[in-house]
């Protein structure tokens, strides 16, 4: 889960360092859909301006150059510091979900808790899944079969990593269809146009999905499997424990991420390579397919921006930040930085190396990145061996930004 734009105070340039005058909101509208449909013009006019700058609509600075988003998301006293949503009443569950997740915690919770965690992905749950990942990928586009052209979202971006991530975690696949409408109604809340009813939405999806994971979680402890849920609620019971909301704040997260960036990777990588119109890569070649699979994630990022809270003073590249300050990292336009990519506007599937922070960096690396990756890199694969050659027949993007994807991607094979 990424969190995201709100309340970062009301100062705003003309502080020591910030490009006197310089509101990179004029240049970097998030209300307008033009710039929801390609922000990426905005970012190399605020990058242009200062890699720094203050932004009034989201009310905090924002870092949109490869060096300053690198610089701010390795700083220690740049931390992840979450404020419950008020009225607490109407939040306590969505509070307490993102207060005790990897994510939002800073050490020496965060600490506990990616150790925890990361040792129960490294007793082997990734690697075991990759026969398993080909396997749905196949049957996935069985399914879809021989037509003509068909929604490459909904038949395998989306599909494919909520069926892995549940193996993963021991989700019954008899209740696959509760788990997307769940995060895409909690993950509305990092945008920033929100509304009401989304608000109702969130706090409705965090009480059920909450309920569900507990009520796995008992079963779990009392008839253990071989998956990931089974591994957190004995490491629970262990010495160094995690508590019940912990168990469930960590479930609920790697259920919600870990999907998130696949779908939305997958989708936004395929269409900016078949919108480049670049000739067919070699599917059975794991090079190339990994190449490509990392210009899908540099060239339009599943995930634009990641805010950190300053915990003492902090002067990033020139600009002072004060304590309970935010900043934010664009990922997206640290990835599209011409310091650091040629042509990064140009979709290059042989690009290398390609040092892009499309998953982040420092202690809040993305956990679930070689998961990601994996199944990313399969069902490319699997999709480019029976579909070499293929064009985008209908686009139509979600209207967000925190979490950038698309709807609909109509393809066909030529």
């Amino acid at each position: 889960m990424v969190r995201a734009a709100g309340g970062g105070g009301t100062r705003g340039p003309g502080k020591v360092g910030a490009m006197p005058g310089f509101d990179a909101a004029t240049v970097l509208d998030l209300s307008d859909p033009a710039t929801l449909a390609d922000p990426y013009a905005g970012f190399a006019a605020a990058r242009a301006q200062a890699p720094v700058a203050w932004h009034s609509g989201l009310g905090m600075y924002i870092a949109t150059s490869h060096a300053a988003c690198s610089a701010l998301l390795r700083d220690r006293r740049l931390g992840r510091i979450f404020r419950d949503r008020e009225p607490v009443a109407d939040w306590d569950t969505f509070n307490w979900l993102h207060a005790d997740s990897i994510l939002d915690c800073e050490p020496p919770k965060h600490t506990r808790l990616r150790r925890l965690v990361a040792g129960a992905f490294g007793r082997g749950h990734v690697q075991r899944l990759q026969p398993r990942i080909e396997e749905l990928s196949r049957q996935l586009l069985d399914e879809v079969g021989g037509v003509e052209e068909f929604d490459v979202i909904a038949g395998l971006a989306e599909p494919l990593p909520v069926m892995v991530i549940a193996d993963l975690l021991g989700f019954p696949n008899t209740d696959l269809h509760l788990l997307r409408p769940w995060s895409q109604a909690i993950v509305k809340m990092y945008e920033p146009d929100r509304s009401p009813a989304d608000d109702a939405r969130a706090q409705q999806a965090c009480g059920e999905f909450a309920a569900y994971v507990r009520e796995l979680a008992a079963h779990r402890a009392a008839h253990p499997g071989e998956d990931l849920l089974t591994d957190l609620v004995q490491v629970r019971d262990g010495s160094d424990k995690l508590s019940e909301r912990e168990l469930i704040a960590t479930a609920v997260l790697l259920l919600n991420a870990g999907h998130e960036a696949s779908v939305n990777g997958f989708g936004n990588g395929l269409h900016s390579w078949l919108a480049a119109g670049q000739p067919p890569i070699d599917a059975a070649d794991p090079a190339a397919v990994e190449r490509l699979v990392e210009e899908f994630l540099r060239h339009d990022s599943p995930s634009q921006l990641f805010d950190r809270t300053a915990t003492e003073p902090v002067d990033l590249l020139g600009v002072h930040i004060e304590p309970g300050e935010k900043i934010a990292a664009l990922l997206g336009a640290a990835n599209r930085d011409p310091a650091v990519f040629a042509e990064p506007e140009r979709f290059d599937p042989a690009r290398e190396p390609n040092n892009h922070l499309a998953f982040g960096l420092g202690i809040h690396f993305c956990i679930g990145a070689p998961l990601a990756r994996l199944e990313m890199q399969t069902s490319v694969r699997e999709l480019l061996a029976r579909h070499p050659r293929l064009r985008v027949v209908e686009a139509e993007r979600r209207p967000t930004f925190v979490l950038r994807g698309f709807e609909r991607l109509i393809i066909a094979s030529y």
